[in-house]
């Protein structure tokens, strides 16, 4: 199970880390941390030098109830930052977070190798487009309404059963436009309830009959601080916890904040595999 990310072969046979960079002033964990060259790059490299093979940029808050952004904006924070990062480290392999095609679009020229669209073409019709144009990997995620207003959409007649259906007809629809490389995101903590999450995890291992890629984003999320009364910031061990069982039901990239334990997390998990009677 490989990627073609600019010519580069990437296997995900083995489990993958994407590292988390919010270039946002309200992320719910780091918001407004990494705003200035020093800090982004020694980000970066941190990550880069504790195995993550991606690194995740994200403009646009997708948190519950998060704040509009303008699209001029997002392209102010994202442009220059992937400029930045790329000049000092050029084999880095970007993802960059964003639901417009022409954020998408100027992302890639400026050498993003990977688009994670949250809403999986739902909010802008020229996504799908574009991503074949440039016939980049694709990270379609799930997700009902928007930021503003998903988790007034958390209802489902069978929750697996909606979201086989969902990606059945994504799929259908992205390899009719010669899109070659998707990879799926069940959406943990959009439009999702606590214990839909969790049911979610319970059945991660229904979404690999696709034969694609299976993206998960648990890293320090609610799911998990509200089950446990603490805090984002507390919720490391948790999100641990987490990452293992996602990994024992297939997850091929462990999209996280804390790069190093998640790296950790996946070289564990492999032992256990490899040594299974």
């Amino acid at each position: 199970m490989t990627i073609n990310c600019k010519g580069e072969l990437v296997d995900l046979k083995t489990p993958k880390v994407m590292g988390i960079l919010n270039l946002t002033p309200d992320s719910f964990f780091d918001g407004g941390k990494y705003k200035d060259e020093a800090s982004i790059l020694g980000q970066v490299e941190y990550m880069l030098n504790h195995d993550a093979t991606f690194i995740d940029m994200g403009a646009y808050s997708s948190r519950p109830g998060a704040e509009h952004v303008p699209e001029d904006e997002e392209l102010k924070r994202m442009i220059p930052v992937i400029d930045l990062i790329l000049k000092k480290f050029p084999d880095t392999l970007i993802s960059v977070d964003t639901f417009r095609s022409k954020v998408a679009e100027k992302s890639i020229e400026h050498g993003a190798a990977i688009i994670n669209d949250i809403a999986a073409g739902n909010l802008d019709d020229e996504m799908f487009g574009t991503i074949a144009k440039y016939q980049v990997p694709y990270i379609m995620m799930h997700m009902k309404g928007t930021p503003q207003s998903m988790q007034k959409e958390a209802t489902y007649d069978d929750l697996i059963k909606d979201l086989r259906i969902y990606f059945s007809e994504k799929i259908q629809e992205t390899t009719s436009k010669k899109i070659n490389d998707i990879i799926l995101d069940p959406g943990f903590g959009f439009a999702k309830t606590t214990e839909q999450n969790y049911t979610l995890l319970n059945h991660l291992d229904m979404f690999q009959t696709f034969g694609l890629p299976i993206l998960i984003g648990l890293s320090r999320k609610s799911m998990i601080y509200k089950v446990l009364k603490s805090s984002p910031q507390e919720a490391l061990n948790g999100t641990t916890a987490l990452h293992t069982i996602a990994l024992l039901r297939g997850a091929n990239i462990i999209r996280a904040h804390d790069v190093k334990e998640a790296s950790e997390c996946i070289k564990l998990v492999e032992a256990l595999k490899e040594n299974a009677l």
